[in-house]
C-alpha cells in the first residue's frame, strides 16, 4: 500500500510539472519578439542580396522565384505572438509593401530586362528589412523590459494577481534601470535625447510601481501599472 501511494505521488508529481512547463513553454513563446516565418524568408534573402545581385549573376536571381514565393506566402499568413500586438498594424502595412515587391520581383524575373531584376532585388530586400524593423526590439534591454510588462500587463493585473505583480516589480525596475544603462546602437544615435528622456521617465514610472506594492493599495498598484505602460509605449513611440 506504501509503494502505491510512492507511484502515485510521483506519477501526480510528474504530471503538475509537465503541466507547468506546458504553461512556461507557452509563455516563453507569447513573450518572444520574433516570427519564424520571417526569419526562414532571410535565408533566400541573404542569397539574393549578399551573393547573386552583387555578382549581377541574372541567372540565379531569376531561379529564385518559386522559394521566393514559398517563403513569402508563410510570411503573409504568419501569427505575431502576443508581445507583437501593439505591431499588428505596422505590420499589416508592412505585408502589402512587401507583397507589392514579391509580385514585382516575380514580374521582372519572367522578363528579359536585367536592370529591372536588379531594381526589383533590391526593392525586395529593402521591404524584408523594413519587416525587420518593425518587429525588432530598439535595444535587447528595451526588449527585456517588454517581456516582464507584457505578463505583468496582459496576464497578472486582468486576473488581479497582485501578488506576482508584487514579486515581478523590482525585477521590472532593474530592467527599466538597465535600458538607460545600454550601449546606444546607430539607430538609436539621432534621437538619443528623446530616448534618454523617456527611459528615464520609464525607470521614475517602475520606482512609483514598487511604492505602490509596497503600500498594499490594489487601486494604486494599477494605477501604476497603466502609467508604466505608458511609459514604455512612449519610449517605443520615439522609433514610430
Amino acid at each position: 500500500m506504501k509503494n502505491k501511494s510512492i507511484i502515485i505521488f510521483a506519477f501526480l508529481f510528474i504530471a503538475l510539472n509537465s503541466f507547468s512547463f506546458a504553461q512556461d513553454s507557452s509563455l516563453v513563446h507569447e513573450t518572444s519578439s520574433s516570427v519564424p516565418e520571417l526569419m526562414e524568408f532571410h535565408d533566400v534573402i541573404y542569397l539574393i542580396w549578399h551573393e547573386s545581385y552583387p555578382n549581377k549573376d541574372y541567372e540565379a536571381l531569376r531561379s529564385y522565384v518559386n522559394e521566393i514565393n514559398e517563403q513569402a506566402s508563410k510570411v503573409y499568413d504568419a501569427q505575431l505572438p502576443g508581445i507583437l500586438r501593439d505591431k499588428e498594424e505596422k505590420w499589416k502595412e508592412g505585408l502589402v509593401e512587401l507583397k507589392k515587391a514579391v509580385d514585382d520581383y516575380n514580374t521582372a524575373a519572367e522578363g528579359n530586362d536585367d536592370e529591372q531584376l536588379l531594381n526589383a532585388a533590391e526593392t525586395l530586400h529593402s521591404k524584408f528589412e523594413m519587416m525587420i524593423r518593425i518587429i525588432k526590439p530598439v535595444l535587447k534591454e528595451v526588449d527585456e523590459f517588454h517581456k516582464v510588462l507584457y505578463v505583468i500587463y496582459h496576464k497578472y493585473l486582468p486576473e488581479k494577481d497582485y501578488d506576482n505583480i508584487k514579486a515581478v516589480s523590482e525585477d521590472l525596475q532593474q530592467k527599466a534601470v538597465a535600458i538607460t544603462e545600454a550601449t546606444p546602437t546607430k539607430r538609436l544615435e539621432p534621437k538619443i535625447e528623446q530616448f534618454n528622456t523617456a527611459a528615464n521617465e520609464l525607470v521614475t514610472a517602475t520606482n512609483g510601481l514598487i511604492e505602490a506594492c509596497q503600500s498594499d493599495d490594489n487601486n494604486m498598484i494599477e494605477t501604476a501599472i497603466d502609467n508604466v505602460h505608458t511609459k514604455y509605449q512612449k519610449l517605443e513611440s520615439v522609433f514610430d
